[in-house]
């Protein structure tokens, strides 16, 4: 049975095989044609964070694959409160046929894979964001073709959306630049779990934004602040504040640098309106990707 929990677990091949088809099924929904992979399918996606992008992604690629998506809120499960993950896992593996799981704790995702009987998706953990960097990765391929010969320059905090980045241009052979004030890279044991799962040369990890940026191709950033960190606010505005993807750092970049963020933004603090809405900005084709890559997924893990 297959799952996706974290890209660690995937591997060149099959992260290559994905974008293909993401790529392929991008094509044919602007043809109009729509394939039935998932009829007669159900898939839950519970929700333990608020989300836009994540849920109604997902929840339109079910029904463009037709199949049937059910949402339930973290509130109402009650995961790990209610009743034990295992009698969760083996419960819901009852009555459908997938479970996309969007968490405070990357051992949810892993504890329910473990217990359940059927496909479980990480639409978002602590730890990970695979079905971010998927879509990330398909929009670096769309504007620069082979990833292995692009730089990605993550500018801002080492969270799960730069791990799970990392990973991928890790696995494709891209070079990966983490710039982050000290404390806020990656840790010891993604690191260790890196050099087991993938080898090779570690990401990079470096204080200065402009020495980051200097060769890259991709500049990316993500909010400074994230759910569950409220109370750091202030602090990492103020540790965070030299790392703002702006006109500046662009400057300091080569010549046909493109600008990536996730989602939501915090326009004026991480990112400024002129990158944004400006011509080196992909952003919004890349959130249109989570669409596409999460067909692929989907399609994937049904095979």
């Amino acid at each position: 049975m297959r799952h996706l929990l974290n890209l660690f677990d995937l591997d060149r091949p099959t992260i290559q095989h994905l974008l293909f088809e993401a790529a392929r099924i991008k094509a044919d929904r602007k043809r109009g044609q729509h394939a039935s992979t998932l009829k007669n399918k159900v898939v839950a996606l519970i929700f333990e964070k608020p989300s836009l992008r994540t849920r109604v992604s997902f929840e339109s690629a079910v029904a463009q694959l037709g199949g049937t998506s059910l949402f339930l809120p973290g509130s109402e499960i009650g995961l790990s409160q209610r009743e034990p993950l295992c009698d969760f896992a083996r419960t819901m593996s009852e009555y459908v046929d997938a479970l996309v799981l969007r968490v405070f704790k990357q051992s949810t995702v892993e504890e329910v894979a473990r217990r359940g009987r059927i496909p479980i998706v990480n639409a978002l953990s602590d730890e990970d964001h695979p079905c971010q960097a998927l879509a990330d990765l398909l929009t670096i391929q769309e504007a620069f073709g082979d990833i292995s010969k692009t730089t990605v320059a993550f500018v801002g905090d080492g969270n799960n959306v730069a791990r799970s980045l990392a990973i991928g241009c890790g696995w494709l052979g891209a070079r990966f630049i983490l710039a982050c004030p000290e404390g806020y890279g990656f840790d010891p044991a993604f690191l260790h779990a890196y050099h087991k799962r993938i080898g090779g040369k570690a990401p990079q990890e470096v204080r200065d934004p402009a020495a980051a940026v200097k060769s890259a191709d991709i500049i990316y950033t993500d909010v400074w602040t994230s759910m569950g960190q409220e109370a750091e606010r202030e602090e990492r505005l103020k540790k965070f504040a030299p790392y703002q993807v702006n006109a500046d750092l662009l400057a300091k970049a080569p010549k046909g640098v493109k600008a990536l963020h996730c989602l939501p933004a915090h326009r004026g603090e991480e990112i400024t309106d002129d990158v944004i809405e400006g011509p080196a900005s992909l952003v919004f084709q890349q959130a249109g990707n989570r669409l596409h890559a999460q067909k692929a997924v989907l399609e994937w893990l049904f095979q």
